[in-house]
């Protein structure tokens, strides 16, 4: 019985080597050689025009089935956005609500009519709220085959039923341990290369090394998503001593942006396993890395930017001005830190195709390893990324105003929705000064034309009182 145990044990353990090294072979052969030459075959690209193709036959065959048995589809806007009428001023509305009556009485005052203007304003904030639904998924038009998407679309038919399971199959037992296999593999040629470059002395040598490595490892890692990226405008990509400044999606940015060139990043530093991607990637290139309790210090953290920017040998440095990940249907406020920094800025418009894979990363519902899971078990991360053209801080224009004119030229570049709110209102509050501006307007509307008919009269005509302010004390109050 042993004599005939043996045989098949070594039989097996023979398929179990040759299958190992025919896997290695090919990621060796058609993705991890590719990506040090920076070449591609073309297989992602036929890869994505052959899902589009099944996607648009589980469609029709979608609309089929619902059509048989009486169901109606839902089909959501594409961007997320209501359709609204230009914003009038608080004022305006305030007076159409009041009715024609109200300009005629010589001294303005409180009216109840003027409740039904915040109430309305409160409902359609609630029913349609700019905010909080640029933190959730964006909705598809059509199934896209994953139960993330749409969790009922596979039951409409027994057909898409099958194909969702092939889907299945698919996903998680070829591409998800194919993926996996490529994401370690870039991990650890990061650590090891970039650590042995670092040893070497600073010079053309280190610094052309450094990059060849950070692209290859970077192109590793973007074939480890099925990342298919359509670069637009590449003239105007980032230059040495400038900032590039995007819009922020997922942190997934980063390496789609360092896929087509080097960068220097600028974060908070961490521990465990990304602590020691920091550590291996600053000693081969100038990242800029602060300390928890430097993050806060917006001196020191000008400064350090400033000084990077001036040595036109270092690279670009790469900042999300958001300060949190947007669902990329539209681009909120920009930090102003990053514009006070008097240097170039160029700004890049980054576009995710939701149909393949949702890139948004939801971070108070997804941790890091489950979102990447989830990456790495969609179908493709299908992107656009358009370099758009060097700006600079015009004479007169604050931080505050570049910031926001950078933005508006991301949002229109990318198709994207131009909001004035902060991002961090994902997690906190509305700032108490955001309300206060809001009541000060409806103050002018009760005592505006007051205070402007007491500026116009002389002052002769005033009889001043011990218990009473001037007009201006009050206007300040």
């Amino acid at each position: 019985m042993a004599w005939f145990v043996f045989p098949v044990d070594n039989l097996l353990c023979m398929c179990l080597c040759i299958c190992v090294s025919a896997w290695f072979t090919l990621l060796l052969v058609f993705i991890i050689v590719p990506a040090v030459l920076g070449v591609s075959f073309g297989i992602r690209r036929l890869y994505m025009k052959t899902l589009l193709k099944i996607f648009e036959w589980a469609t029709l065959r979608m609309e089929r089935g619902a059509k048989e048995k009486n169901q109606h589809l839902y089909k959501p806007y594409s961007n997320g956005i209501i359709a609204k009428e230009p914003p009038s001023s608080l004022e305006q509305e305030i007076q159409e609500l009041r009715g024609p009556a109200s300009t005629l009485r010589s001294e303005p005052e409180f009216e109840m009519a003027d409740i039904f203007y915040f109430c309305r304003r409160g409902v359609e904030s609630i029913v349609d709220d700019e905010v909080t639904k640029r933190f959730s998924a964006q909705e598809l038009e059509s199934w896209n085959l994953l139960t993330r998407s749409n969790y009922n679309f596979r039951h409409i038919s027994l057909r898409l039923s099958v194909l969702w399971g092939l889907g299945v199959l698919i996903r998680y037992g070829l591409l998800l341990p194919l993926r996996v296999t490529l994401a370690v593999t870039g991990i650890g040629l990061l650590l090891v290369l970039t650590t042995v470059v670092g040893f070497l002395p600073s010079g053309e040598l280190r610094t052309y090394l450094s990059e060849k490595v950070h692209l290859m490892c970077y192109r590793i890692c973007v074939r480890a998503l099925t990342a298919i990226i359509t670069y637009h405008n590449r003239e105007n990509k980032p230059k040495n001593g400038g900032i590039c400044v995007a819009n922020h999606t997922t942190p997934i940015d980063v390496i789609i942006l360092a896929n087509d060139g080097c960068y220097s990043m600028v974060g908070q530093v961490h521990g465990g396993l990304m602590g020691m991607v920091q550590r291996a990637m600053v000693r081969s290139s100038p990242h800029i890395w602060f300390e928890r309790s430097e993050v806060k210090d917006r001196h020191l953290v000008a400064k350090r930017l400033g000084d990077h920017v001036a040595d036109k040998t270092k690279q670009p440095i790469l900042i999300f001005p958001e300060g949190t990940c947007i669902n990329n249907t539209s681009v909120m406020m920009f930090k102003k830190g990053s514009f006070e920094i008097g240097c170039t800025v160029y700004p890049v418009a980054i576009k995710y195709d939701p149909r393949f894979g949702d890139a948004f990363w939801n971070s108070s519902k997804f941790g890091m390893v489950s979102y990447l899971l989830r990456m790495m078990s969609s179908w493709a991360i299908v992107c656009s990324v358009w370099y758009l053209p060097p700006m600079n801080r015009q004479e007169g224009e604050d931080a505050v105003q570049f910031a926001n004119r950078v933005k508006a030229a991301i949002a229109t570049q990318g198709g994207l929705v131009d909001l004035l709110w902060d991002g961090g209102l994902k997690r906190a509050k509305v700032k108490d000064a955001l309300k206060e501006e809001q009541q000060k307007l409806y103050s002018k509307v009760l005592v505006g034309d007051q205070e402007d008919q007491r500026e116009d009269k002389p002052v002769e005509d005033e009889k001043p009182k011990d218990d009473e302010s001037g007009p201006d004390s009050a206007e300040g109050q």
